[in-house]
């Protein structure tokens, strides 16, 4: 089995050694060569060692974790963000595809990130053109959040072979298909997620994109029209038509209505 170096970067002594500890309980693929409670101490590890993951905690006095991602060639590694709090930038996280761990740390949520963060390591130093993507998902999420703009206009799509960014403007409407989601963006181009719909539905903001139905989410910005003729349904600028779930029709016209009010 070969074996991955890693540091853990986290201002707090005694998360650094409980996430030590899980990790050796749990992960026999990773090699701790260091702890650091700064970005400046993590740098002088990487200057030290031939590091392949890092574990980042976020919140840090002085440089935080995005400060720290935008001074090193974040391409060379794999990277774990760690945070104690339901911050709004674990919503950036998600939308960017990048692995994360909310604190208290679980071991279960250890072993699923560390081996995703491997999978797509290993896949970016295979593929150049995955690993420029990553990087460009790498630079969205640190410039949103230098920047303190939590409006999140792209995504990064986890595909079955790789990474893809889309922007949230070309998604007409999204479809769930068992454990994946179909992204149909303008156009007749179709994009296949690992994520689940649900996992979208707490990605995408609720005032332009909403669940009309267990297994679709639409993009209000296509919407043409709708009918509870014979069901209900919502008819896009495509013609395509869409089954509203009964219960979700009332809050669905209401939600059309107050857009409406906010467009004029």
């Amino acid at each position: 089995m070969r074996r991955y170096n890693a540091i853990i970067i986290d201002d707090e002594i005694n998360l650094q050694r409980t996430l030590e500890i899980l990790i050796h309980q749990n992960c026999p693929e990773i090699e701790l060569c260091g702890n650091a409670s700064s970005a400046k101490e993590g740098r002088e590890l990487l200057k030290k060692n031939d590091i392949d993951l890092i574990f980042l905690d976020i919140s840090m006095p002085n440089e935080n974790g995005f400060d720290f991602i935008a001074s090193i060639p974040k391409e060379n590694y794999a990277i774990i963000f760690t945070t104690a709090h339901e911050e709004y930038a674990l919503k950036a996280i998600k939308a960017n595809a990048i692995d994360y761990l909310l604190k208290p740390i679980n071991s279960l949520e250890l072993q699923d990130a560390v081996r995703k963060a491997i999978s797509y390591l290993n896949l970016r130093n295979q593929k150049k053109e995955i690993q420029k993507v990553y990087d460009e998902s790498l630079n969205s999420l640190t410039q949103q959040m230098q920047s303190g703009n939590p409006q999140i206009t792209k995504i990064t799509v986890v595909e079955k072979f790789g990474f893809r960014i889309v922007e949230l403007a070309a998604i007409r409407f999204l479809e769930a298909d068992n454990n994946y989601t179909i992204i149909h963006l303008a156009g007749l181009e179709k994009v296949v997620s690992s994520k689940t719909l649900g996992e979208y539905e707490k990605i995408l903001d609720p005032s332009l994109f909403f669940r009309i139905h267990k297994s679709t989410i639409i993009n209000f910005n296509f919407l043409k029209g709708f009918s509870s003729y014979q069901g209900y349904f919502a008819q896009l600028d495509n013609n395509t038509k869409l089954a509203i779930s009964r219960r979700r029709f009332i809050e669905f016209k209401e939600a059309v209505n107050l857009l409406s009010k906010t467009i004029y």
